[in-house]
């Protein structure tokens, strides 16, 4: 898909002079457009570094997880709570990467529902393969040097808190 044109002036900056206007002040309104768009800009970005690996960055996370765990392998319904998405959006992540032989799945001995979901030996070369290629372009956030980015974390850590992603002890 070819890029579109940049325009000639910041549409985001215009839509919160406008909205000053005619609302009053609300910066907030500027900065979750921005947010939002940043948050488009980066996925198209790093989609297109893991889709020769035939991921998207959603399944790339999930290769990810099962590389950190112990075993390579983790139930379904922990990897839904790491990743924080529905259990239907695991469900379907998981099964594209058993059909793309990165990962199986076996019944969990430990729970007679559950089912685990464990990385193979090809899951590794492809994540170890798609990392590579984006820690090269810096995840699409190579605009920013390493302090930047760590202020980026810090400034988006309290939103998180706040959305109760985690349990802020200090």
């Amino acid at each position: 898909m070819p890029k579109p044109l940049s325009l000639s002036f910041d549409p985001i900056a215009r839509a919160e002079e406008l909205w000053q206007r005619r609302w009053g002040p609300v910066p907030s309104m500027g900065a979750i457009t921005s947010i939002m768009r940043a948050q488009q800009i980066l996925l198209a970005e790093v989609d297109a570094v893991v889709k020769p690996y035939g991921l998207t960055f959603a399944r790339y996370e999930a290769l990810v997880l099962l590389t950190f765990s112990r075993a390579g392998e983790l139930p379904m319904s922990k990897i839904g709570e790491r990743l924080m998405v529905h259990p239907t959006s695991v469900t379907n992540t998981v099964d594209r990467l058993v059909r793309s032989g990165l990962v199986a799945k076996r019944p969990n001995p430990n729970d007679g529902r559950g089912t685990l979901a464990s990385i193979t030996d090809k899951g590794r070369e492809v994540v170890e393969a798609a990392t590579e290629d984006l820690m090269a372009m810096d995840f699409g956030l190579g605009a920013y040097d390493d302090e930047e980015c760590t202020e980026i974390f810090a400034m988006l850590r309290p939103l998180r808190v706040a959305a109760q992603d985690f349990e802020d002890k200090g």
